[in-house]
């Protein structure tokens, strides 16, 4: 199944016609005509039919024929992760949480921070791109970044974790903390992991300091790993 996005189709409609660029995508590449069937969401829980009656290869039309709503996951991921040095590893990881299942996603800006440029519109496109190949109906929120200090200001209403390597006889892990259909927020540091300062602040906040295995994982790594960590506790 090929699925296709957009974020202004609704329940309410009769039809939808595609961009210049999608329409030239079902008609040239995916040889679509009039009479196939294309499936769209619009990244909140809606699934729909729609059948091609109008094949211009520069405005294809499609007729909505079916719809049908996805609950969402009995639990909600918030991932806040640094911004690693290397950019593509971060959009690494937001294609593979994506696929895994995230709900939310900050970048946070932290003391040992080496990149501080976000370019929120590229991980957007990346977010879409992963929720359409990974045939989900619910499009991950992508917040702006913000510093560390602000972030853990805010209030949760859900278990909170920090994961860092310092300090090991305080750290618990993570997967014996969760708990299964519950909201989770977790904080994955930058290379070179969370300041003392930045931890400190965490706990004081509540944040439970977790660890995420024995071995030391890059920021990509550890946000992945944290986020299979959540999906498999609410299998």
């Amino acid at each position: 199944m090929q699925l296709f996005y957009n974020s202004n189709i609704s329940e309410n409609d009769s039809q939808q016609t595609f961009s210049k660029e999608e329409s030239k995508h079902i008609i040239k590449v995916l040889r679509k005509s009039v009479g196939d069937v294309l499936h769209i969401t619009n990244g909140e829980g809606w699934l729909f039919e729609a059948k091609i009656c109008d094949s211009n290869i520069k405005k294809c039309v499609a007729n909505i024929i079916s719809k049908s709503y996805r609950d969402r996951r009995k639990y909600k991921l918030h991932l806040a992760v640094a911004p690693t040095k290397m950019n593509d590893r971060y959009e690494w990881f937001l294609e593979k949480a994506t696929e895994i299942g995230v709900d939310e996603i900050t970048p946070i800006l932290c003391e040992h921070s080496e990149r501080k440029i976000i370019k929120l519109e590229r991980f957007q496109r990346i977010l879409e791109s992963a929720m359409k190949q990974s045939l989900q109906c619910y499009l991950p929120k992508l917040n702006s970044a913000i510093s560390f200090s602000d972030f853990v200001q805010k209030e949760f209403n859900n278990q909170v974790f920090i994961a860092h390597c310092e300090n090991e006889s305080i750290r618990k892990s993570l997967k014996s903390q969760l708990q299964p259909q519950k909201n989770v927020t977790i904080l994955i540091g930058p290379e070179g992991d969370f300041s003392v300062k930045e931890i400190e602040m965490a706990l004081q906040r509540n944040f439970i300091p977790v660890t995420l295995g024995e071995t030391r994982l890059r920021t990509e790594t550890a946000a992945i790993t944290a986020c299979h960590s959540v999906a498999f506790t609410n299998e």
